[in-house]
């Protein structure tokens, strides 16, 4: 599908299908669009559109490409799927005034821009470019509200909870890992508002709002890192509940062991097989072997405790 928006008069209208006025589009979205509607647009506005392979490329030379009449930028935006943060790419061509754009999924960001282009006052394809910016840097932002909260939730968890379950342990490496992915997304964006305030292309009114966003981005960054930080703080101490949990255990193994120990050793004395017991032939052995056995125990666990052992 692709959408073409013209400013018509002072209102930007929405057309799908081909145009009317072409010179007067200022932005084209394509949403999954097949070959032809690809090679529509190419020939309609005398661009080429980025490959799906040029799109997910990971170097940094081909996230921004800067020549005199066209800039290209390809960006990640962050998508959920249940609980997975995924990044998905999209294409921005700014060519004569005029934004192209491509995705392959719908994106709230873009439903969003829709909305604000009914009153937000744009006047070409770089309003509208860093429009889909800002609106992006805002949904991410969110997407950080909404960690942070996870975050609070496991914290209060680990306080209330006694019993701790390796469940904890795994929420918390996922929010690692979303946490990682966010910040990769936002550096990503921080690189190419950078780079766009070194360029010629854009006009000097705009440099003032690339300058507030990028310190918006880099306001995100320093949450990113605040939050990884509760995370690694959240996970060591769990880690140490555990370590303690098991300290525990096996200190209680301990004491048991050792109290059973002295009976074990009068048990092991009276079962040797000497002709010469004495024990063994009065009427009492039987009950004065059982009642040292209890009383070694108990001397036992009494030590324990006079040395705050137990």
């Amino acid at each position: 599908m692709v959408n073409f928006f013209q400013k018509n008069g002072g209102k930007i209208v929405l057309e799908r299908g081909k145009p009317t006025e072409i010179n007067n589009v200022i932005w084209v979205d394509l949403l999954d669009p097949s070959e032809k509607e690809k090679k529509m647009v190419e020939e309609m506005f005398e661009v080429e559109l980025f490959t799906t392979e040029e799109s997910e490329e990971i170097e940094t030379s081909s996230k921004y490409i800067e020549t005199p009449n066209e800039i290209g930028i390809n960006l990640n935006f962050i998508i959920s799927s249940d609980d997975v943060y995924l990044n998905e790419p999209i294409s921005f061509i700014l060519r004569g005034k005029r934004l192209i754009t491509q995705r392959e999924v719908k994106l709230k960001a873009f439903d969003d821009v829709y909305k604000k282009l009914r009153s937000a006052k744009v006047q070409d394809g770089d309003d509208i470019f860093l429009l889909i910016l800002d609106t992006r840097i805002d949904f991410d932002a969110d997407l950080i509200e909404n960690v942070t909260d996870k975050i609070s939730a496991i914290s209060k968890e680990i306080h209330k909870d006694r019993e701790l379950e390796k469940d904890i342990l795994l929420k918390i490496t996922s929010l690692q890992e979303t946490t990682i992915v966010i910040r990769e997304n936002i550096i990503e964006k921080q690189r190419i508002l950078s780079t766009m305030l070194k360029s010629k292309n854009f006009p000097s009114e705009d440099y003032e709002t690339m300058r507030i966003m990028l310190k918006d981005v880099g306001s995100l960054l320093d949450h990113t890192s605040f939050n990884f930080e509760r995370l690694e703080f959240l996970q060591n101490t769990f880690l140490g509940l555990i370590d303690m949990e098991q300290n525990r255990i096996i200190k209680i193994f301990t004491i048991v062991t050792v109290i059973f120990m002295p009976p074990t050793l009068i048990a092991s004395m009276y079962g040797m097989n000497f002709k010469f017991m004495p024990e063994i032939g009065k009427t009492w052995g039987y009950p004065f072997a059982v009642l040292l056995m209890i009383a070694s125990s108990i001397i036992t666990l009494w030590f324990f405790r006079r040395k705050k052992w137990i």
